[in-house]
């Protein structure tokens, strides 16, 4: 795969070789105020963050993703630059601030490992990301330099996911897992695979967003041979959507690779139906099943880009019946303290009658359509005549990997 990009000023004499190889792009990210300064004209807001000098997420874009954003004093709204620039806000008191918000070092059973879910475990492979979002939810470990799991991290964690059968899901993580090199991904997908009842690996990672040439043949071959492999990856904006973007998605989906996308609704980036809309049909039109609508958690530092609740589902309840299934996706919140997902639905319910014979309830549709819903009689109502055939069969199949 071939990538063409538009020369911006402060890359003009860069060739397309170097901007289309990943490791390039890590080499010359933007890490420091200076590096900011001469890619970014700062605002007022930006600047205070830098005089303040407080120590918080580490900052770092790569050249990529900094020529989507605007960079003149005009753009300093633009939601690319918002996701990535700091701001004297993350200085700020807010009315929460946790460092650890969903209590994830409380779930930690074993070096790098996340478990909170019996059938599923997240895997910390690293804490390093080639973009550094402003929102990060885990910076009590990300940035923090500890890059690629030691040895002694990595063996306890295996035997951990050995040792526990009822995990049958690990989801790669960190940091962004995509930012290792082949060779220790290919290491880390072969050790998963040798686990008999680790039945799905998920790698979730912001890579086709943030730095798409790092989606290469090889790093695909060494993806799909260790299928069912599903990436969750993580577009907050339809401009996030270029050319670039989409030839990364297609290697996935091409070569049998499920794509699911898990956006963060944020504040004046893209919290309206229209751009949640816009984002949603286009990943849809790229095979990418827009999964999770998170409402973004308190993290130290994100108060400026937090959305209420009640905005959040009113955004949703707007989108319900004008936007497909397929399309939609499902507004959630991790309840902090390490309380796990809830989904938000909107509540169309108006009425309930419960009789002594029969019980009903009353809905009103998303355009005003009322009906009626009457459950059948209670004395109707049993399970299947081979209920204990089903369980046994079922039991068998989870006491082994399908």
């Amino acid at each position: 795969m071939k990538f063409e990009f538009q020369h911006v000023q402060q890359w003009q004499d860069v060739k397309n070789e170097q901007w289309t190889n990943w490791t390039w792009q890590l080499r010359n990210s933007l890490r420091n105020q200076n590096d900011i300064e001469s890619h970014f004209e700062l605002s007022e807001q930006e600047k205070i963050f830098f005089d303040q000098a407080q120590d918080n997420l580490r900052y770092q874009i790569t050249p990529y993703y900094t020529s989507l954003a605007k960079r003149s004093l005009q753009g300093c709204q633009d939601p690319i630059r918002r996701l990535v620039l700091p701001t004297f806000f993350e200085n700020q008191e807010g009315q929460q601030q946790m460092f650890d918000p969903l209590a994830e070092r409380e779930n930690s059973p074993a070096p790098r490992v996340i478990h909170r879910y019996s059938d599923r475990a997240l895997f910390l492979v690293t804490d390093y990301c080639s973009v550094y979002c402003r929102y990060c939810t885990r910076k009590h470990f990300t940035g923090k330099d500890h890059s690629f799991a030691s040895k002694s991290e990595y063996d306890e964690a295996l035997t951990y996911f050995k040792n526990t059968k009822k995990i049958r899901e690990v989801i790669l993580s960190g940091g962004d897992p995509l930012t290792i090199s082949d060779t220790r991904l290919e290491t880390l997908l072969n050790d998963l695979r040798s686990i008999e009842h680790i039945e799905i690996i998920r790698i979730g990672s912001r890579i086709p967003v943030v730095m798409p040439m790092r989606v290469t043949e090889s790093l695909i071959k060494i993806i799909k041979s260790a299928q069912p492999v599903f990436l969750m990856t993580h577009f907050n904006h339809p401009r996030e959507l270029t050319i670039e973007a989409k030839n990364a998605i297609s290697m996935f989906v091409d070569n049998g690779i499920p794509v699911f996308n898990q956006m963060v609704l944020l504040n004046g980036i893209n919290n309206h139906p229209a751009i949640v809309q816009a984002l949603s049909r286009r990943l849809l039109y790229l095979r990418v099943k827009p999964y999770y609508m998170f409402q973004c958690d308190p993290s130290q530092g994100s108060d400026h880009l937090r959305t209420s609740v009640a905005e959040s589902m009113q955004l949703q309840r707007s989108l319900w019946g004008k936007l497909s299934g397929l399309a939609m996706p499902n507004l959630c919140l991790d309840i902090p303290g390490g309380g796990g997902k809830v989904g938000l639905v909107p509540d169309y319910e108006v009425s309930s009658d419960s009789g002594q014979n029969s019980s009903s309830k009353t809905y009103r549709g998303f355009d005003g359509v009322l009906g009626e819903y009457v459950d059948p009689a209670p004395e109707l109502q049993a399970f299947p005549s081979d209920l204990d055939q089903y369980m046994d069969e079922w039991n068998e199949l989870n006491s082994s990997a399908c």
